[in-house]
């Protein structure tokens, strides 16, 4: 389940719970905020998990790109000597290596920028999940704070 369905959960949760009277405490369900903790601390390593996975993810293609770059270059530069031997055509040979190794550039810049692209995406939609969440447990936070600053403090007799 997601991090925000549980969070909004437990603030629901919340809000229907039973309020003391003359006091900022509320009477909850201890089964359902013990269950809600629960089904958090598994949710939250899973979206930890599924963010290091992207991140190897793009250095996983970062790395193939780089290797199939040097293939490339290794092959152009193959090319280019034996087509160097032939003097009749030492010319065209170094033309058709240089394009070579600039197409090898830019399909690996391409394969980089796309792989930059995916895991900035994924991290940008995790940072937001993220803040929603704590953006909600800092209203709740607040709400409390602000109800229990707004109750008559008890006077000892």
């Amino acid at each position: 389940m997601d991090i925000q369905q549980l969070v909004d959960r437990l603030e629901q949760l919340l809000n229907d719970s039973t309020r003391l009277p003359l006091s900022a405490y509320l009477l909850v369900n201890e089964d359902k905020i013990y269950n809600l903790i629960d089904q958090l601390r598994v949710a939250i390593p899973e979206e930890i998990k599924r963010a290091n996975r992207v991140e190897a993810d793009k250095d996983r293609i970062l790395a193939q790109a780089h290797e199939e770059a040097e293939r490339i270059r290794g092959l152009a530069k193959q090319e280019a000597g034996e087509l160097v031997k032939r003097d009749s055509i030492t010319q065209s040979s170094q033309q058709r290596a240089d394009n070579i190794l600039e197409r090898a550039r830019r399909d690996a810049d391409a394969l980089r920028h796309d792989a930059d692209s995916y895991v900035l995406e994924v991290l940008t939609r995790l940072e937001e999940d993220l803040l929603r969440s704590l953006a909600v447990v800092r209203n709740g936070l607040n709400k409390v704070q602000k109800e229990a600053e707004t109750e008559p403090q008890p006077t000892a007799d």
